[in-house]
Parts: C-alpha cells; sequence; structure tokens
C-alpha cells in the first residue's frame, strides 16, 4: 500500500491550524457529499475527505501521523511498499476508535486500518468514548418568490445514520425547514443538532443546508441582486420612454428609459432585490424590439426609416 498524504487531500498547507482543517473539510464536503455533488468520483473523494478530517482533526492522531511522516520522508519507502514501522506511535496517546461521522471507518482504507486498527476501534467502541456528531451538508432548491418572502416547507432527505452496533445504514428523513427573506444562492441555513449523532452522550453535529434558487421566468439571480431582460420598442429607445415594469414582490413601477438607449443599457432600480442588511438591487437590462414588417404601414415606416438615418452607418467599424 502506499504512505497517504492527508494534507494534500485536504488541500492544505502542514502548518494549517486546526480551523483551517475545519474549514476545508467542510468546503470539500459540500462538494463532494453525495448528496450535493455530480463529481464521477465523489464517493472516493468524500471517504478520503473523512479520512483525513479524522486524523488531522485529532491533536493526538495528527501528531503520531505528522512524526510518522517525516520518518517516512527522511527514510523513504518502495512505491506501494509502505507499511508503518514497529513502534511508529511510541509516545504518543488518542483516541484508536471512530469518531462518530458521515462515513463508516470500515470504509477507510488500508493505510488507515495498518495505523490505527481495526481491533482497537471495536475495543474504543466499548469504551467510555466521547464525541460530539459530525455536520451534514445538503443542497435544497427553493423559488425565487421563496427567497424573497420566506416560507416553510418540508424536505426530505436521503441521509446517513449510524445503528445501535455502529454500522452505517441509509434512510429518508423529512425536516421541516425555516426558510427566511432574503436566502441568496450559495447561502447556508444551519439546523443545529440534525447532522450525525454524537458519541458517549456528546450532542449530534449540524446539518448545512446550501440554498440554491430554481430559474425564474423573468429573473436571474447573481448573489442578492436580480436581472430582469427589458424589450423596448426602437422608438422607446431611440426617443426615451416612461414603461411599466414588474418588480418581484408583484407590484409594478414606471422606468423612465433615457433618450438613444442601446441594447444592454444598465438601468438600476435600487433596494428591489433580495432583502438583507444592504439590499439587493433590481437591474433591468434593455433589448431592443424590431416590430416585424408584416404590413404595408409597418414597410413604409422602415423605408421612410431608411431614408430618414441614410448618414448613418452601423457597420462603418468593420471597414466595410
Amino acid at each position: 500500500m502506499d504512505f497517504k498524504d492527508y494534507y494534500s487531500a485536504l488541500g492544505i498547507e502542514r502548518t494549517a491550524s486546526d480551523d483551517e482543517v475545519r474549514k476545508a473539510y467542510r468546503k470539500l464536503a459540500r462538494k463532494y457529499h453525495p448528496d450535493v455533488s455530480k463529481e464521477p468520483d465523489a464517493e472516493q473523494r468524500m471517504r478520503d475527505i473523512n479520512e483525513a478530517k479524522d486524523v488531522l482533526g485529532d491533536k493526538e492522531k495528527r501528531a503520531a501521523y505528522d512524526a510518522l511522516a517525516e520518518r517516512v520522508a527522511r527514510g523513504g519507502h518502495p512505491e506501494g511498499g509502505f507499511q508503518p514501522p514497529p513502534g511508529w506511535d511510541e509516545g504518543f496517546e488518542f483516541h484508536r476508535g471512530p469518531r462518530q461521522g458521515p462515513a463508516d471507518h470500515a470504509d477507510f482504507s488500508e493505510f488507515f486500518s495498518s495505523l490505527f486498527g481495526e481491533a482497537e476501534r471495536r475495543d474504543a467502541k466499548r469504551q467510555n468514548f466521547r464525541a460530539r456528531g459530525e455536520d451534514h451538508h445538503a443542497a435544497i432548491e427553493i423559488a425565487l418568490e421563496d427567497a424573497l418572502n420566506g416560507v416553510e416547507r418540508e424536505i426530505t432527505l436521503r441521509a446517513q445514520t449510524v445503528d445501535a452496533q455502529g454500522h452505517p445504514q441509509w434512510e429518508n428523513r423529512t425536516l421541516s425547514v425555516k426558510i427566511p427573506p432574503g436566502v441568496h444562492p450559495g447561502q447556508f441555513i444551519r439546523l443545529a443538532g440534525q447532522g450525525m449523532p454524537g458519541h458517549g452522550g456528546e450532542g449530534a453535529g449540524d446539518l448545512y443546508l446550501e440554498v440554491r434558487i430554481a430559474p425564474h421566468k423573468l429573473y436571474r439571480v447573481e448573489e442578492r441582486d436580480l436581472y430582469m431582460t427589458l424589450p423596448v420598442t426602437p422608438a422607446e429607445a431611440a426617443l426615451g420612454a416612461q414603461v411599466q415594469v414588474p418588480t418581484p414582490t408583484g407590484g409594478v413601477v414606471e422606468v423612465t428609459v433615457p433618450r438613444n438607449a442601446r441594447n444592454g443599457l444598465k438601468l438600476r432600480l435600487k433596494g428591489r432585490g433580495l432583502a438583507g442588511k444592504t439590499p439587493g438591487d433590481l437591474y433591468l437590462l434593455i433589448d431592443i424590439a424590431l416590430p416585424p414588417a408584416d404590413s404595408d404601414e409597418a414597410r413604409k415606416a422602415y423605408e421612410q426609416l431608411a431614408q430618414a438615418t441614410a448618414s448613418f452607418h452601423p457597420r462603418q467599424h468593420l471597414g466595410v
């Protein structure tokens, strides 16, 4: 077997603090958790991430692992031929049993088992081992209207739990979630105590729901801002106009289209986006809609426009 680099698995330096270890784990768990990830290797990556967190998140295990890594770096070993040397853990005291987490340690690598021992893990389960439950991550998609107004809804998640014997099992569970007004894509809603159960009387972990907002027929969401395409006629764009625009909350406002407005011009309605300490804005993107020349009157009007604007050369910058 190969020596495993747990720091590379979490994408952190060997000098990383405990807080950096936790943050790196949470970031990768959000990316590779089976309830969220579409990556083809998500399941294996999640096992590697959990294994690295189990070791680097425990001060004693990390100290023993670091000492072993230095010893290996000095002496080297054939590729694929690593075996922990006798007495590698001498002088270190650490829990050799599992922390209850999102994956059972039976799924961990041969490398992990060779260091921390299957038999000793079973012994530790029978001892007074105490550990807070690991946090879980999942994604929830809501309608824009729910993000604007807030809503309480039930969600069903496929979650991994641990039975009385410590074995992992999958089950569906339904939770009631209160979504506050103003949530935006990428925000996390924390459900305290809804993660993995603790061990030895310790509390359960938390469940973090990543908010995703479903596509809307009118509005596009970016952070707390909303964007909407505003069609205007050539006359409204050229001469300027007052036009009515629907707002995300259901009302209608009158907006001034300035003279000589071009395609893509951005008009800002301050504070009309998602709610928050600093509310987002609503941006209107001008889109000039050309009336069809499907009648004699329309064709004649286009001919008159062509004559009146004969000196206008839209392709002059192309050199033709």
